[in-house]
């Protein structure tokens, strides 16, 4: 896609120099060269070749707190992957975290492997190999072992699920077969990999059988359900996030909540929150749990800051910097426990946390949920 495309595509033109978008910037806060404004003025007046090599495309979060607040709703996340894209093909890349051991492990996925990464399912509940509900469980499994020196149990989410699904009386498809999403490798500019990752996904999913598929991590949730659709068009079965049929399992009286935990906060990441729209259900869920003592930071909801790194790339000191000031606005809040929903902001603010001494404990909404389960 031509740069110029890609700017028309996502309103780019009209832009009026005013400042919101780096004004509102998380990245610009701490890295005052960055900002938004400059790279699409860059693309309006025709400095192609300059934009396409500016090291400035992968500082950006994607985090979409531009676009909520542009007043010529220019979607400069969508711009900034079409711009990465063509990037991409002359070779520009971003800095990859952890060594590009994620990106190694979903190229790999794209080669054919055998993957035994269903073992935990069985321990945890009961689960099929065909029915109505897939539960995409997405790179939780890889996570396990790359995160757990930093205190972050991804599978006990993911075990977590499969219980309360299995207490709602559902027997999720769990399959060894499924491969990562492709998020990272489409916000990365590596579109052919994602491309490949996608119609492998959706032709398991479809030879399962299943209605819905189910997901816990957003950034899933968000790329198959726009996405992939914008790739492949009709997908054939329901996107479902994992707390929209909490809520729903929780109204029908399948399962009951204890009241008691707090005070606790929530962190709005940003592909459930800016780009999803879904910011009353985890509260709901919380306010079952926690009443009273569930408590809003200062920035939340459409205005919540990033968790300050995406698509395993580009993690720097400014983004230590966003990640702490996120801490310690939760526990200024009020807050003994950080509730996330989504695996890579847990990862990234325990990480941050590790290194910072505050009374403060980082949660999973899954797990926060599961704990409170009393039928």
């Amino acid at each position: 896609m031509k740069i110029e495309d890609a700017a028309q595509l996502t309103q780019s033109y009209y832009c009026l120099d005013c400042g919101v978008c780096t004004g509102s910037c998380p990245v610009s806060r701490v890295q005052p060269s960055f900002s938004p404004r400059i790279i699409v003025e860059k693309a309006l007046l025709g400095l192609g070749d300059e934009l396409l090599k500016d090291r400035d495309l992968w500082a950006c979060l994607t985090c979409s707190r531009c676009f909520e607040r542009c007043p010529s709703s220019i979607n400069f996340p969508e711009f900034m992957r079409h711009i990465r894209e063509e990037a991409t093909k002359l070779g520009t890349q971003p800095v990859y975290s952890h060594h590009g051991m994620l990106q190694t492990i979903m190229e790999l996925q794209t080669q054919g492997i055998n993957q035994k990464k269903t073992d935990w399912a069985r321990e945890a509940g009961s689960i099929a190999e065909k029915g109505d509900t897939f539960f995409f469980v997405g790179c939780m499994p890889y996570f396990q072992v790359i995160f757990r020196d930093i205190g972050v149990d991804s599978l006990s989410v993911s075990k977590n699920i499969i219980r309360i699904l299995n207490g709602a009386g559902i027997e999720p498809v769990v399959s060894d077969d499924e491969h990562c999403c492709g998020h990272d490798m489409l916000w990365n500019g590596q579109v052919d990999t994602f491309k490949q990752l996608a119609a492998h996904n959706l032709e398991v999913i479809r030879a399962s059988g299943a209605k819905r598929v189910v997901f816990n991590c957003p950034e899933g949730f968000y790329t198959v359900k726009h996405h992939y659709v914008e790739h492949f068009g009709d997908l054939g079965f329901e996107v479902v996030h994992f707390y929209d049929l909490v809520a729903e399992i929780l109204d029908k009286a399948s399962l009951t909540l204890e009241n008691g935990a707090g005070p606790l906060t929530f962190h709005d990441p940003c592909r459930l929150g800016r780009m999803a729209k879904i910011y009353d259900g985890p509260r709901n869920i919380l306010r079952r749990l926690a009443a009273d003592d569930f408590v809003e930071m200062e920035r939340n909801r459409e205005n919540a800051v990033c968790c300050g790194t995406s698509g395993w790339a580009n993690c720097s000191t400014g983004s230590k910097q966003i990640q702490v000031e996120r801490l310690r606005e939760a526990k200024a809040a009020g807050a003994q426990v950080l509730v996330t929903a989504c695996p890579k902001c847990q990862i990234h603010l325990n990480c941050a946390l590790n290194n910072l001494d505050l009374d403060l404990q980082i949660k999973d909404l899954i797990s926060v949920t599961a704990e409170a389960i009393t039928t």
